[in-house]
């Protein structure tokens, strides 16, 4: 059962979430021509009046990116003021996640991007966490990641997400939490939603954007952290056996945060993960706004 807030952005104003309906009709609903992006909020535990939103820029930014990639003008600055309103009008008391969309609004019926009404929406809900904090199981999914030069990776574009809700309840109905997707060229490439990392003999590896990986911001910022921790950063392509034998494994995202993984597959993987939970520890206190040096990357919010 979510819990939304009561507040969504829509049809160029704020509205009820219950009053927020689209017709059955929407272009967007058929073809998947729409693109999204996610946020975590968390309210700050010193201040009630006041939230944190980690990453406000540059989620505002990869949106707008996106749009582009459907033929849709819509600039960062803009989706970034509406989102502080949004923010500003719910006044949210729990940890929450904002849901902002860009999509073909029209009700044609021909699959196209050129003349043809687009809109932009935004909604919340109370989020905890997405996955399992003690780690989660994986399997190799059987359905492989798209290529970029079949439709735009760069972007969170909705109907790509098909193959991900596939491979998603593929392994969870064969007994596993979450799925790991290769490429065309048998490369790890990414989880369901989620950047992947492995850990071998003190280096941070993790596949790299020519391996058709969704450019994620947390993934971006788990680099940073780790090179000014001193642990050594690699971007290359990483084959499937090697989870097999990591030391370490996580996933990354923004609902997701850092994810360990326990297991892929029928292989186990060790139960200690020094350099996951020193960045699992260092992005948390990041987030929470306690570190001085990361400061420009958490906004605060007064309500």
């Amino acid at each position: 059962m979510h819990n939304f807030l009561p507040i969504a952005y829509f049809k160029n104003q704020f509205v009820p979430f219950a009053e927020a309906n689209l017709s059955i009709a929407t272009h967007a609903l058929h073809y998947g021509t729409g693109a999204f992006g996610g946020l975590r909020g968390i309210p700050d535990p010193t201040n009630p009046d006041r939230v944190f939103l980690f990453r406000l820029d540059k989620h505002c930014q990869r949106l707008s990116k996106s749009a582009t990639l459907i033929n849709y003008d819509l600039p960062a600055d803009k989706i970034q003021t509406i989102i502080t309103d949004f923010v500003q009008k719910n006044r949210p008391t729990q940890s929450f996640y904002i849901r902002p969309f860009v999509y073909t609004s029209g009700l044609g019926i021909a699959p196209r991007l050129h003349n043809i009404e687009k809109d932009f929406f935004v909604y919340g809900l109370e989020l905890g966490d997405y996955l399992s904090p003690d780690g989660v199981t994986c399997r190799i999914s059987s359905w492989c990641r798209q290529e970029d030069r079949s439709l735009p990776l760069r972007g969170k574009i909705s109907g790509a997400y098909i193959t991900s809700s596939l491979a998603k309840t593929e392994a969870v109905e064969s007994g596993f939490d979450e799925a790991i997707l290769l490429n065309s060229q048998g490369k790890v490439s990414e989880a369901s939603g989620m950047n992947i990392f492995i850990i071998r003999n003190g280096e941070l590896i993790t596949p790299g954007y020519d391996q058709d990986i969704l450019e994620g911001i947390t993934r971006g910022s788990i680099l940073t952290v780790a090179q000014d921790l001193g642990i050594k950063v690699v971007e290359r392509p990483v084959d499937k056996s090697e989870l097999f034998i990591a030391d370490e494994v996580f996933l990354s995202g923004t609902a997701a945060k850092i994810t360990p993984v326990k297991k892929i597959e029928t292989y186990a993987l060790p139960k200690e993960r020094p350099i996951t939970d020193k960045l699992k520890d260092k992005l948390t206190a990041i987030t929470e706004n306690k570190e001085p040096e990361y400061r420009d990357w958490v906004f605060t919010i007064a309500l």
